[in-house]
């Protein structure tokens, strides 16, 4: 059980400092969907990988976990004095062979890999290490390279709207809170609006120029900007490099590489096109989202419910935000969306085995679909869809289509 005490503003847990943007305003933390999976995880591998964007909950989450279990210590590789602990680390590791080690921003000493290796096979048991890492595990190939077989990777998003459902305002209010400001902790628990859209400009601002050179890429912190914005405008919509290439004056390999790199820090996602086996021309460029929708609102300068629902990104970031929940949900389907040169589309095609289910976004509280969705659904063989939208409770419009809002579709998927 764990002991949460309140002192100036700041949470403590079992005398581990707990940053309080993880806890709700009555002091509760909120508990993340990924905690039990990092205990199970950490009974079966040597090592844990939690890797996610900076500012998610990583921290949160890994000091939580360390005052669960009882022989544990925390390092956070960007304090120089946690840093120079590892000056010699297999004399570190060797200290501390009884303890869970948890190392904190790994991406800023990758050279500990090499020794992890060693270490791990040394001791032969489960739950020695965890890492946390502001980049993907293709940012950190030194990682996957060594650690094969060793080590699990579990990815840590901002808040899923599931994992808000403590807030104490009604599920209409939480759901229009959660749209608006995203699911960073600091944005979605910041006092106000304003408070909120602050915290989003600066994380952007410190994303480019410091988080991008601290990875080692030389990119100019003005021309990523453009190409995020442009990201953000283009929102929901298929990826033209060659076009975004000759708006900002950079070759189209160089847009993809920008692209590749802001998908690897967990920035924006790239939805491919669904591939079937079909006699049809099926659209070939992905499609590209702000994977949080507090971060797509800043880039647009959008700061309230009004300002969002007069904006052309409406209907799109709608769509982005149910995408991200949804397949956090069904993590391990093939997803991609479907979309034919006849006019035939659908949102989200998510396949497992011979298992197939549609998903289409309306911003609507009165949802129509055109014949292109059903063409879909023929063209797929698709027995089961659904339209999410903002209404308050689910209904059938065809046998094995339902309209359904949000939050209830999640629960319902959960149960699968």
């Amino acid at each position: 059980m764990l002991s949460i005490y309140k002192d100036n503003f700041c949470f403590f847990v079992d005398s581990l400092q707990i940053v309080n943007y993880n806890f709700n305003m009555q002091g509760r933390y909120l508990k993340r969907k990924l905690h039990q999976i990092v205990r199970e995880c950490l009974d079966d591998f040597p090592a844990v990988a939690i890797l996610g964007p900076r500012q998610c909950g990583k921290t949160t989450l890994a000091k939580v976990l360390s005052a669960e279990i009882k022989d544990s210590m925390y390092l956070d590789l960007e304090k120089p004095s946690d840093l120079n602990k590892l000056r010699e680390p297999e004399l570190f590791f060797e200290m501390n062979k009884e303890k869970l080690v948890c190392l904190d921003e790994i991406q800023r000493a990758p050279e500990i890999f090499s020794i992890m290796r060693s270490v791990l096979d040394e001791r032969g048991k489960n739950g020695q290490i965890m890492i946390l890492g502001s980049a993907s595990r293709d940012l950190i190939k030194q990682s996957s390279e060594t650690l094969a077989g060793r080590i699990a990777y579990l990815e840590l998003t901002p808040f899923l709207l599931t994992e808000i459902t403590e807030d104490e305002r009604d599920e209409d209010e939480r759901l229009n809170k959660y749209w608006l400001r995203g699911g960073f902790p600091k944005s979605y628990l910041a006092k106000n609006e304003r408070s909120s859209m602050r915290w989003r400009e600066n994380f952007i601002r410190t994303f480019l120029e410091r988080d991008i050179p601290q990875l080692g890429f030389q990119i100019g912190a003005e021309s990523l900007r453009r190409l995020w914005m442009m990201c953000a405008h283009n929102h929901g919509q298929l990826l033209n490099s060659s076009r975004l290439g000759e708006s900002i004056g950079v070759t189209h390999p160089t847009i993809r590489s920008y692209i590749d790199l802001l998908a690897q820090t967990f920035m924006i996602r790239v939805l491919p096109p669904f591939q079937a086996n079909l006699k049809k021309r099926l659209v070939k460029s992905p499609k590209v989202y702000i994977r949080d929708t507090g971060i797509l609102h800043a880039l647009l300068d959008i700061e309230t419910l009004d300002d969002l629902m007069s904006h052309p990104v409406f209907g799109s970031s709608w769509e982005g935000l149910v995408l991200e929940n949804v397949m956090e949900v069904f993590q391990g389907w093939k997803a991609g969306f479907y979309r034919t040169s006849a006019g035939a589309e659908l949102d989200l095609v998510l396949e497992r085995g011979r298992k197939r289910i549609g998903v289409e976004c309306k911003a609507s509280a009165a949802p129509q679909v055109t014949k292109g969705f059903w063409n879909s659904l023929r063209d797929l063989c698709i027995r089961e869809a659904w339209i999410i939208a903002p209404i308050k409770e689910p209904y059938p419009i065809e046998k094995g289509v339902t309209v359904t809002p949000l939050p209830t579709f999640l629960k319902t998927a959960a149960k699968r």
